[in-house]
Parts: structure tokens; sequence; C-alpha cells
């Protein structure tokens, strides 16, 4: 991973920062993206300060289809062969059933998990194809595989996720660039914090009684898929906390 140019989006919190910071670790050059621009920049301080490091920072909204593209576009000639994209900027919004649905978190969910993930992949892989090489890693969720009570749209967006990873694989079979989809469980991030709109108490009731994954869990399998050999391509892994069986089915004490 050295000198290894890795783009994060949804960099700020949970399995972006932990990602950026087991890259930095491994000496790789940062292309940090989110919409907190404050969280960027004490991130980026803190990674070269401990890892001696560059780090690019930038405030963008990956809804924003021009926005991507600029930012793409205004990168330094030494920044723009990007080798490794983790389209990780994801959110959840709400637990209500169907019939009670809110049309505004719907519509930011699929803006932000599906919308978001195409517009930076379409301003990211044309150069990785014209050099023969790069990896696209797609943070998608459990509840893409498996339904539970109130988690339709949400489910629904990861799972086109999953299916849009496996359209890449065909699509860019032949180019050189490798495409992973990470399906992670419960994890113990700021997620359940968004999804209940800064409700902390609500949210931490999600992981009581068992221990979760952390963000780290997940970034350490990311780094795992991005260092394999270039011809070792991991199509998908589905990661859990042990006491998880599936969506629905947590061991708790």
């Amino acid at each position: 991973m050295k000198n290894t140019i890795v783009l994060i989006t949804g960099a700020s919190a949970g399995i972006g920062e932990a990602c950026a910071e087991i890259f930095a670790a491994a000496g790789a050059r940062l292309i940090l993206w989110a919409r907190r621009a404050d969280r960027l920049e004490t991130l980026a301080a803190s990674l070269r300060e401990r890892f001696a490091v560059d780090c690019l920072t930038n405030v963008v909204d990956v809804r924003d289809a021009g926005a991507v593209s600029q930012a793409i576009a205004s990168l330094p000639p030494s920044w723009n062969s990007i080798d490794v994209l983790i389209n990780n900027a994801g959110l959840s919004r709400g637990l209500e059933p169907i019939h009670e649905g809110v049309i505004e978190n719907w519509e930011e969910m699929i803006d932000t998990n599906i919308k978001g993930l195409l517009y930076v992949t379409r301003a990211v892989t044309p150069s990785m194809v014209t050099r023969g090489s790069g990896h696209v890693i797609n943070v998608a969720s459990i509840a893409g595989m498996q339904a539970y009570r109130g988690g339709n749209v949400y489910g629904a967006t990861k799972a086109a996720v999953r299916m849009l990873g496996e359209n890449m694989q065909v699509d860019l079979n032949g180019t050189g660039v490798r495409v992973c989809t990470v399906d992670p469980g419960l994890v113990e991030t700021e997620f359940s914090i968004v999804r209940f709109r800064g409700d902390a108490n609500k949210a931490s009731t999600v992981y009581k009684g068992y221990q979760p994954l952390t963000a780290h869990d997940v970034a350490e399998t990311i780094f795992f898929v991005a260092t394999r050999p270039t011809h070792v391509n991991i199509q998908n892994i589905l990661l859990t906390p042990t006491a998880q069986a599936s969506a629905t089915v947590v061991h708790k004490t």
C-alpha cells in the first residue's frame, strides 16, 4: 500500500475513518471525502502527525453529481491516478414500516447509497480502466441480503449496491480493475445515531447485550481485500459479530 492513492468517501467517521487510519498506517496516500469539513481536517491532521502520510481532503456531497465530477477533475496531477476507491458513504434513516415511510428519508437513502456510489464510481473508474489496474470496494450491508422489520428502503439500497457490484465485476472483467462488496452486520458506529436522527439513547439499545463489530474490524477486512495479489479478487464478504447469525437473529445476554 505504500504510496498507493486511496479515495475514501464518508471518511469523517465510522468505517471510513477507520479505513483512513489503517491505510495511513500502511503508507498510503489518502484522498478523504465527507460533508463535515471540521471532522475531515481533524482526521487528516492526526494522520499526518501520526503516520507522516499525504492527505487531501475535500468537502463533497456524493449526492451531487456535479460536485463529484468537479472534485475528481480538480485533483492535482500527482493525485489523479486513484488506485483504490472505497465507496463507504451511506446512511439509514428511520425504521418505519413501508406504509408509514417518510419519503424524505427514502430519497436521502436512495440518493446517497445508490446514486452517490454511482456518481463516484463513474468519475473514478475510467482512469483505472485506462491504466489497466485499480480496485473498487463497495460497503453494502447484511440488510441488502436479508429483510428485517422496518429495513425496507435501506435494505433495498444496499441490495442495489450488491447487484451493482456484481455487474461491475462483469463490466470491468478483462480491464484489470477488481471489485469487492463488503457486507457488514451489526457495527457500533454513528450509524444508529444517524438512523434515529441524533437520539443517542435509542441508538445505544441496538448494541446492548452482545459485542458488535467495530469500525476497525470492518476496516481491517477492507484492507485485507485491498492488499491481495493482483491475480486475486475477493468478490464478496459477509462480516458479522459472532453473536449475530442473521439480520434478525442476535444472541443477547
